[in-house]
């Protein structure tokens, strides 16, 4: 089965949660109206679906191989990514002066997710791109904007993020790649990256690396780091390539999953010196690379709902195909399993937290948009904390969602699920990185735990935590009965987050450990939540609209069933998260290190 973009609920999402219309008013955004966003959907959908998803299968058969230095990509991979940059797809969010589209982050959002859901592999290129892209907009000097902006954003060359060594995994401190300054301002850079994600490949012109590395003055640990251009290919003056840099590919990984996708190790220097240059101030390098950090977990948390809606995708399919057993309410023969009621929940369940997760991720985008275009300070700032707040919630949340759904999607499959050729397997083996890479869960969780929790004393998670109070009280005030079961299910959920919030809150000084020791039940039970939170919006107005008559009374009601299941199956599992975080913190720590 190929994929279909679920076009009708990403732009009820876009129009009814995010508030498109409000984001298209914004200084900036005026191109992005409805109309033109739904335009920008549908060719989008027709591109990923036509040329993207059909190498899907296929890189997973026969992947990106290295030999004697060089990558060569799946055949056809090349090609398409030549389609995708001349399209324009790559600009979608950038700006118009360097050659994109200039709009919005909620715009390019179900662009991003499309992309992934079409081939997840593929899509790991543009994706570091755009990251490289939003770094040397934020550091890069006017110079290096004018010579590399241009072509990444049109695809022409492609970009790369190199933090991971050999010996510094997520602890950056650990960082030894060198850069001597030279007497022309240049650096030589030496030193090894490993898990560069296309750091090799023959899809563009030159690849832009960005890469950490030491000064010989540089202080210890992640105060001493910097960030530098490193190209394949020298660039001259005029934008036209020179002479091969000293990077080199000496071996790509064998992964589980995402095997089209070449994840290289690159030797800097070994031939005198890979010339390098600087980005911004020396010693701001981790500062810079959380930039394009930032901008790629939550591109990597819509990967996570990418994939699930692929999985979902598939096993619908099956299920409508697969004939087997009798209906439980009497059939004259065997039915399609989609009439069995575990089929049903699991499809739900694969259905539901797909949508929670989009609707959250659409909403943190549009929060992107205000917080740097709305002409009110206070706006503006407001914005930008509820993003911040949920980035490490759209990553962490949806990625480990993702591999529920995944897995689901091979349960529906049963047997032909563990057989690779119906390519539910795929979609759970690709899943599986998804919490690792741009740092793991538990980085995430940490991140929500100490930078956006304890900071405060959780003050911002109860704000935002009110307004979810707030929309459970309008659904239980509303007289509508599936309304009011949801509302009561948020209600209750939003109260056990509170106890939790205040209990990390309590405890971060006191007893840090125990603070810590939920951080991950803390970071799911927060996306269920919060995800339950759009969906309860979500409920309401499509009510509203099956009582104004018109419109789509089907996905209407499906939109209803599928919040009113979210909020039984998964909002109603608070209680548990509460107590396993907040009487639970003991029986992590129990056991000495020798005990295990």
């Amino acid at each position: 089965m190929s994929y279909v973009a679920p076009l009708k609920d990403m732009v009820f999402v876009m129009n009814e949660l995010a508030g498109l219309e409000a984001i298209s008013q914004l200084p900036g955004c005026e191109d992005a109206t409805p109309e033109t966003a739904e335009a920008v959907l549908e060719e989008n959908a027709k591109f990923c679906s036509e040329v993207v998803a059909p190498l899907n299968w296929a890189g997973d058969c026969a992947p990106s191989s290295w030999h004697g230095g060089e990558v060569k990509t799946t055949p056809g991979f090349k090609e398409a990514f030549k389609a995708f940059g001349q399209a324009g797809w790559q600009g979608v969010q950038h700006p118009v002066n360097y050659g994109g589209q200039g709009l919005p982050k909620l715009l390019a959002t179900p662009c991003i997710e499309m992309l992934n859901s079409a081939n997840l592999s593929f899509a790991l290129c543009p994706l570091l791109t755009d990251g490289a892209i939003e770094a040397l907009m934020t550091a890069g000097t006017d110079a290096q904007k004018d010579l590399y902006l241009e072509k990444l954003i049109s695809g022409q060359w492609t970009g790369t993020m190199n933090l991971t060594e050999p010996q510094a995994g997520s602890d950056l401190s650990l960082v030894r790649s060198r850069a001597v300054p030279e007497a022309d301002g240049t650096y030589k850079i030496f030193g090894t990256k490993i898990y560069i994600t296309y750091g090799e490949h023959d899809m563009a012109e030159n690849i832009i690396h960005l890469v950490l590395a030491r000064t010989p003055d540089a202080p210890e640990g992640v105060k001493g780091i910097s960030l530098f251009i490193v190209p394949k290919f020298l660039v001259k003056a005029d934008g036209s390539l020179g002479d091969r840099n000293d990077v080199h590919c000496v071996s790509i990984e064998h992964k589980l999953g995402i095997k089209a996708s070449p994840t290289a190790v690159l030797q800097y220097g070994d031939h005198g010196g890979a010339i390098g240059y600087l980005v911004g101030q020396e010693n701001r390098g981790l500062e810079y690379m959380f930039i394009m950090m930032n901008a790629a977990r939550f591109a990597v948390g819509m990967q996570g709902i990418s994939v699930a809606e692929r999985a979902y995708q598939k096993a619908v399919g099956y299920a409508r195909d697969r004939v087997q057993s009798r209906d439980l309410a009497g059939s004259a023969g065997p039915v399609a399993i989609i009439h069995h009621p575990d089929v049903k929940r699991m499809l739900m369940s694969m259905r539901a937290q797909t949508e929670a997760a989009r609707a959250l991720s659409y909403v943190t985008a549009a929060a992107f948009d205000a917080a740097h275009h709305h002409a009110d300070e206070a706006a503006r700032k407001a914005n930008h904390a509820f993003y911040d707040f949920m980035v490490p919630i759209v990553k962490g949340w949806s990625t480990e969602m993702s591999i529920d759904v995944a897995s689901t999607g091979v349960q529906v499959h049963g047997g032909m699920g563990f057989i690779e050729e119906t390519g539910a397997a795929q979609h759970y083996r690709d899943a599986r990185i998804l919490t690792i890479y741009e740092g793991t869960t538990a980085i995430q969780a940490n991140d929500l735990v100490g930078r956006k929790t304890l900071r405060d004393g959780g003050e911002l998670a109860k704000n935002l935590l009110a307004q979810v109070t707030a929309t459970a009280a309008e659904l239980i005030g509303s007289g509508n009965a599936e309304l009011v079961a949801i509302g009561q299910r948020l209600a209750a959920a939003s109260t056990d987050l509170k106890s939790i919030v205040e209990f990390i809150a309590a405890n971060g000084k006191s007893d840090i450990k125990a603070a810590f020791a939920g951080s991950v039940p803390y970071l799911k039970i927060a996306g269920i939540v919060f995800g339950g939170w759009q969906m309860a919006r979500a409920a309401k107005i499509a009510t509203a609209k099956l009582a104004e008559g018109g419109g789509d009374g089907s996905f209407f009601k499906a939109k209803i069933a599928t919040a009113r299941f979210f909020a039984d199956h998964y909002l109603s599992t608070s209680s548990a998260a509460r107590i396993a975080i907040v009487e639970g913190s003991a029986g992590v720590l129990a056991l000495a290190d020798e005990q295990f």
